[in-house]
């Protein structure tokens, strides 16, 4: 069943050269960029096209994790993005 909004942790990870963003629970979604702000901009819009390529396949969506469960190194934050559809 479609819903109006999803809403997924991501892991920002930290490094000399960037930010990447990876959700625990969508293997393939990711992005990279230089400020938190762009992080969060670009991981609702990965989300969102990720989001839409599996339901255009008709396959289910994963379960999201609960944000509390997941493991991090110390140079890492869990952040929830919603996107609405």
């Amino acid at each position: 069943m479609k819903k109006d909004c999803y809403v997924y942790p991501a892991i920002f990870t930290y490094e000399d050269d960037g930010i990447s963003v990876e959700f625990p629970d969508l293997p393939g979604c990711l992005t990279c960029v230089d400020t938190t702000e762009e992080a969060i901009k670009m991981a609702k819009e990965a989300l969102g096209l990720h989001l839409y390529g599996i339901e255009e396949e008709n396959e289910t969506l994963p379960v999201a994790s609960n944000i509390r469960d997941l493991s991090l190194e110390k140079n890492q934050i869990p952040i929830l993005i919603d996107i609405g559809f």
